[in-house]
């Protein structure tokens, strides 16, 4: 490659890494305040999503960050084992077994499963993250005392809420706000978001966002500060069964996830170049094992982020590893600013995430494939959103297996009518 082409090579990436991170920052705290998790954990994971999966993978579209994927998983294992540093261990187990999955070349697992016992799992994780996200999107305050709804909730959240849902929705689809839609519209609603707070606060005015109703990450002063922002897993719960059952379903969710990124991944890529899905397994499982060890979320590779990096032109993965940085450099560099962000702001961001992973027309979709496809389909979102990710996923695939023994019983009664027919017509 010639000195020209490098620089060109090395612009290009460097543009579309700005966008994917500007996309990507306020996903990755987003989605850990939805997964119960600290806000500071959902940008660890996109910090190593970025550069050492980034640097591993073959992919040269995919970024791999914090999912909405895991965030139904994470919650109830918070709330399971009642310590997120348990979850981290959980975290390195999904890693380690995502590292074997690749050795035991299992790229192709993601192909086993229906796509409507898919497309069920992911629409009720999108169920459960709106359920999640209403609070905060509202400023309910549970003070444990029975008041009404109008005297529980604050209206200032109501309004940050309203106007960034409103932002959201126009950004991509109003005439005149198309040409601006080089700007990720959730970087726009939290900057509208962070705006709206100062004014209230400025004012005087009882819609101001208290501390507690804004992203609060650490904020170092120090070399030594910076050190204690990071949290470590817990390794004496290596023996608890429920650990290893949260690292095993991790590991087989964010697999699945990840392998059906890198396919669509792959499709928009422009020089037709496709991934080595065990390589990706493998660079996954260090992803996770190292984001977890160091106090950050799990992580897959992600569409949204994939599809923005895709869409601003980069060329490799040098992107995703440039997306990275600027991560870190948010960290160090604006934490006071990340923290004046409000939470009304992060909810209307991942209720339109759960929005599209639950949107009505994915159910007419299965509807109209006919009721095999339909029952699988509704039964494991049922399950998720009722039970549980693992079991609904469970419920699914055997309501699918079920289905299909039926079907098939039913094709082969029909041969033998046939056969017999035609016997009595000899």
């Amino acid at each position: 490659m010639q000195k020209k082409d490098i620089i060109s090579h090395i612009k290009t990436n460097t543009s579309s890494g700005l966008v994917v991170y500007l996309v990507a920052l306020p996903l990755c705290l987003g989605i850990a305040v939805a997964s119960g998790a600290p806000p500071l954990s959902g940008i660890i994971s996109g910090i190593i999503g970025g550069i050492i999966v980034g640097w591993l993978s073959n992919s040269h579209i995919s970024v791999s960050g914090p999912a909405a994927g895991l965030t139904a998983i994470l919650i109830a294992g918070i709330i399971d084992l009642g310590s997120f540093e348990l979850i981290l261990l959980a975290g390195m187990i999904a890693g380690i077994i995502q590292i074997i999955l690749g050795f035991l070349k299992a790229g192709a697992i993601s192909k086993f499963f229906p796509s409507n016992v898919i497309e069920g799992m992911l629409g009720g994780i999108g169920i459960i993250i709106i359920l999640k996200q209403l609070a905060p999107a509202v400023g309910w305050t549970d003070s444990g005392e029975t008041a009404s709804f109008f005297e529980n909730v604050h209206w200032g959240a109501i309004i940050i809420t309203a106007i960034s849902i409103a932002i959201l929705l126009a950004w991509n689809s109003v005439g005149f706000l198309k040409k601006l839609n080089v700007i990720p519209a959730a970087l726009v609603a939290v900057i509208v978001g962070i705006i709206a707070n100062i004014i209230f606060k400025n004012s005087g005015s009882a819609l101001t966002q208290s501390d507690a109703m804004l992203v609060q990450i650490p904020v170092a002063e120090s070399i030594s500060d910076f050190g204690k922002m990071f949290t470590f897993p817990d390794f004496s719960g290596f023996t608890d069964p429920r650990v290893w059952t949260i690292g095993i379903t991790i590991a087989i969710v964010a697999s699945i996830e990840t392998l059906l990124c890198i396919d669509a991944a792959d499709k928009m890529d422009n020089k037709g170049r496709m991934t080595d899905t065990n390589r990706e397994l493998k660079a996954q499982g260090i992803g996770n094992l190292i984001s977890s060890l160091i106090g950050g979320l799990p992580m897959t590779s992600v569409v949204v982020r994939s599809s923005a990096n895709a869409k601003a032109g980069a060329t490799s993965k040098l992107s995703s590893v440039i997306h990275g940085i600027f991560l870190i450099l948010s960290i160090i560099l604006i934490p006071v600013l990340i923290n004046m962000i409000p939470m009304a702001t992060l909810a209307a961001v991942l209720i339109l995430v759960g929005y599209k992973l639950a949107r009505p027309a994915l159910f007419i979709h299965f509807w109209k494939k006919g009721i095999a496809s339909f029952i699988p389909f509704i039964v494991t979102l049922g399950g998720v959103v009722l039970l549980d990710l693992l079991s609904g996923v469970a419920l699914g695939l055997l309501a699918f297996v079920i289905i299909h023994a039926i079907s098939n019983r039913e094709d082969t009664l029909d041969k033998i009518r046939l056969i017999v027919l035609k016997v009595k017509g000899i």
